[in-house]
């Protein structure tokens, strides 16, 4: 079978490899199509290689048809269309007992940690299986992982119908929450600096405002009445949205931090006392999160073929990564792994 392999900083390849054996409980997928994300795009650029062997397979925004099952599998049969939340947690830590797998404390990611989905077939345990109801296309259940984020995120910040809601940072994880609290019947508005970014979001009826032609805060405080937004989501990982999520938050309300810092960053705790303001961390998603996201895109809730930028087949993997890497407002590059 086909497989891609991250041969070092930049390099991307395809090769030929024998199946994996599948054990008890395991589940042979033929991969459809896997979405490119940012954490596959720093792996790409070499800023993962702690964790990520060179050769390796990644890639875990996927969906597919189950090929073949293993002893004991009884929740999916060959031929089922699937995708896959890739946790491989301990279930013996103590966040594990607690029940918040998702966040274990010796928590694999697939695709990161061990072998991922751009690849042809892919064998993986069937606990970690989502089944996609039919009529769903397989180049949006690619999008389905992605969406679980934005779902999570959305139901940790408590979203509520009629709540006023401030986005910061609208590439794919921003954009789909945007758009999953506007499904939740919140007033959203999305800040941006990208035109490309501003121009789609605009397009599928978003409230956009640009930080660098607008003073943020401002139009906030205009838009709210004075006190600010219900939840404020900071998406953009920067001193600068740390440093002004405070600005944007209504006296108690909810600052949902999704970006992934790489270093400490200011932030005004003094805000925190005086308007008694709630900070809230989001980190990748729960098995409920990735239902939400199946019935939303089933429901055709969300216009998620919108967000898809453009498509390759794996054999030229090389070819996808530059695309992503060069087109810094497309929203999700899809690998084609199989013909359907």
């Amino acid at each position: 079978m086909l497989i891609s392999k991250y041969d070092g900083p930049t390099t991307m390849s395809v090769a030929e490899a024998p199946e994996r054996a599948r054990g008890p409980g395991e589940v042979r997928i033929r991969v459809a199509y896997c979405g490119l994300c940012g954490t596959d795009m720093h792996i790409f650029h070499g800023k993962m290689d702690k964790r990520v062997a060179q050769s390796q397979t990644i890639g875990h925004e996927m969906s597919g048809i189950v090929a073949a099952v293993g002893a004991g599998v009884t929740r999916v049969a060959p031929g089922a269309q699937v995708t896959v939340r890739p946790l491989a947690y301990c279930g013996t830590c103590g966040t594990c007992r607690a029940g918040h797998v998702h966040i274990c404390e010796n928590l694999k990611f697939m695709g990161i940690d061990t072998p991922g989905a751009l690849q042809e077939y892919w064998t993986v345990p069937e606990g970690c299986l989502h089944v996609l109801p039919e009529g769903l296309a397989l180049e949006q259940a690619a999008l389905i992982e992605p969406l679980a984020v934005a779902c999570h995120d959305v139901r940790r910040g408590e979203v509520k119908a009629g709540e006023q809601v401030v986005v910061i940072g609208g590439g794919p994880i921003g954009l789909l929450i945007a758009l999953v609290a506007r499904a939740a019947g919140a007033d959203v508005r999305l800040s941006e600096i990208s035109p490309g970014r501003i121009a789609l979001a605009e397009e599928l009826g978003l409230r956009t405002i640009n930080p660098k032609e607008q003073d943020l805060v401002a139009e906030v405080k205009a838009w709210t009445g004075g006190p600010g937004a219900d939840v404020v989501f900071e998406v953009t990982a920067t001193a600068a949205g740390a440093a002004v999520m405070t600005e944007l938050a209504r006296p108690r309300g909810r600052l949902v931090v999704v970006g992934i810092f790489s270093a400490p960053v200011a932030v005004d705790l003094f805000k925190f006392f005086w308007r008694e303001l709630d900070l809230r961390g989001a980190r990748v998603y729960a098995a409920e999160d990735f239902e939400e996201a199946i019935r939303l895109a089933a429901a055709g809730a969300l216009p998620l073929e919108r967000l898809i930028s453009a498509t390759f087949p794996l054999k030229d993997i090389a070819q996808a990564f530059q695309f992503a890497d060069e087109h810094k407002d497309a929203m999700k590059t899809l690998v084609q792994c199989n013909q359907q």
